[in-house]
């Protein structure tokens, strides 16, 4: 219960006091004109309040992933807790606020090109078509996830393929559109929905009795999923939750609002806030995660009879704790939000083509251009099994937060700024993502000792070469 408490009061902290000191590291200047109006096209820099920037930023980053890697999350115990806070306001609002704000000094670049500008041409030729696969593998996991879960509450001529096409069909009016025609007007109704879906949570973890099945870390601070051998801590936990702690999706989507933001001093509430906002949201599942089935043991029992579907679970505890409502914010959880979250990621996809060929995108023809190919590879995505989509977009997801971190240590360094803000959770991240793809059973499936040694070797290796840069 205390650990649950504490743990949310740590990033409210977090925010106020840690983004505050980010923000002056960054040195914004309210006086400074940004892309919004430099660049002003009518689709993508287009001026936005900041609160609705900030719903649209929180909803395009969260989607579905702070409950599902939460409620998986929490089956380790609640060391999760511990990873959320300290990973969110340490390592996923640094990389979200630099990422956002980097790029309104660069014109709303995107963000392989602020990669390339940093860790030269070659890494931004490879993030270049990285970041791409990436976006469209996380349009095509959220177009067949509402898809199949759609045909089964609906009549039986409403099968998966016949939504598969209704879905990529949306997708398609929303990237093509100027963004403040269905993102800016309903994307914002949709993030208050899933905070007002988080917030009814909280409310029946006090009011229900579930605040007292949930653990203290002081008294399981190690590794309760079931099979603990088969799942280390170190590095499964921090790839199972990205979105609340840490995701490199997250950086492709800041650039979005960073061309709508009307003033830099914005930044620390849309990019830093929305960050923090999600931990939050991570903090509330994993707790009634923990708690709904009666302990951590319990929820491994659930995980695993549910083969892992943790749509399943969200479902059953929102129907279970808020009743019809909850039934309601369900489906807009396990449906409406992995939508909108893979829209954003096609049209992430198009921004990052547009800007790699240097091709406007005022011109509807010029965006179709970019977007049909786009759209066929994501369709053909869709005939692959869900799950091994949804495995490789994990680790896929953690390696471009670690090149982004990468990224933001040497901008920092050139700027003579206080670049260890980011330098010790580059290292972090670098060695979680090379001990995951050793061991993972969709990696090398290598021996945890050799996923150890190379995760502890290729930091200091990255280390000593960043030292020898700095000496340069």
């Amino acid at each position: 219960m205390y650990t649950f408490i504490f743990a949310v009061i740590g990033l409210v902290l977090g925010y106020f006091v840690y983004g505050r000191f980010v923000e002056r590291i960054f040195s914004i200047n309210p006086e400074n004109q940004t892309p919004a109006y430099t660049m002003q096209d009518g689709v993508d820099y287009i001026p936005m309040p900041w609160w609705r920037a900030f719903l649209i930023q929180f909803l395009n980053i969260a989607g579905l992933g702070p409950i599902v890697g939460a409620v998986l999350g929490a089956a380790y115990g609640p060391v999760a807790f511990v990873w959320i806070v300290l990973g969110n306001i340490l390592g996923g609002a640094v990389h979200d606020y630099f990422s956002g704000m980097i790029s309104i000094r660069m014109g709303g670049m995107s963000i392989p090109e602020i990669i390339g500008k940093y860790l030269g041409l070659s890494v931004k030729q490879f993030m270049r078509g990285f970041t791409l696969i990436l976006m469209i593998l996380v349009g095509a996991a959220f177009i067949s996830g509402p898809a199949a879960l759609l045909s089964s509450l609906t009549p039986s001529h409403l099968t998966k393929g016949v939504w598969v096409v209704i879905i990529l069909f949306y997708y398609i009016i929303a990237t093509l559109l100027p963004i403040d025609k269905i993102i800016g007007r309903f994307y914002p109704i949709f993030g208050l929905a899933l905070i007002v879906m988080a917030v009814g949570i909280t409310i029946v973890i006090f009011t229900g009795g579930y605040i007292h099945d949930i653990p203290e870390v002081w008294n399981n601070f190690h590794n309760m999923k079931a099979n603990a051998d088969k799942y280390p801590l170190f590095p499964m936990l921090f790839v199972t939750i990205s979105c609340g702690a840490i995701s490199g999706f997250h950086s492709t989507q800041s650039p979005m609002m960073a061309r709508c933001l009307k003033n830099e001093k914005e930044g620390r509430k849309v990019f830093y806030g929305a960050m923090v906002t999600e931990g939050i949201v991570a903090l509330i599942w994993a707790a009634i995660g923990m708690s709904f089935y009666g302990g951590v043991n319990q929820l491994n029992s659930a995980i695993a009879g549910y083969n892992g579907e943790a749509t399943i679970i969200i479902r059953e505890i929102s129907n279970t704790t808020l009743g019809t409502i909850g039934g309601i914010l369900a489906i807009l959880g396990v449906v409406a939000a992995p939508i909108t979250t893979g829209d954003t990621a096609f049209r992430s996809a198009r921004l990052i083509v547009a800007d790699f060929l240097r091709f406007p995108q005022k011109k509807l023809w010029n965006r179709v251009m970019v977007s049909l190919p786009l759209f066929v590879i994501g369709f053909t995505l869709t005939q692959v099994k869900f799950d091994i989509i949804w495995r490789y977009m994990f680790w896929s997801n953690q390696v471009l937060a670690t090149v982004v971190l990468w990224a933001i240590t040497v901008y920092l360094a050139q700027q003579k700024k206080l670049y260890i803000i980011t330098l010790i959770p580059a290292l972090f991240m670098t060695a979680v993502v090379t001990n995951y793809i050793l061991i993972a059973p969709e990696g090398f499936q290598l021996a945890h000792w050799v996923g150890l040694v190379f995760g502890i070797a290729i930091p200091i290796a990255c280390l000593a070469v960043f030292a020898r840069y700095l000496k340069r």
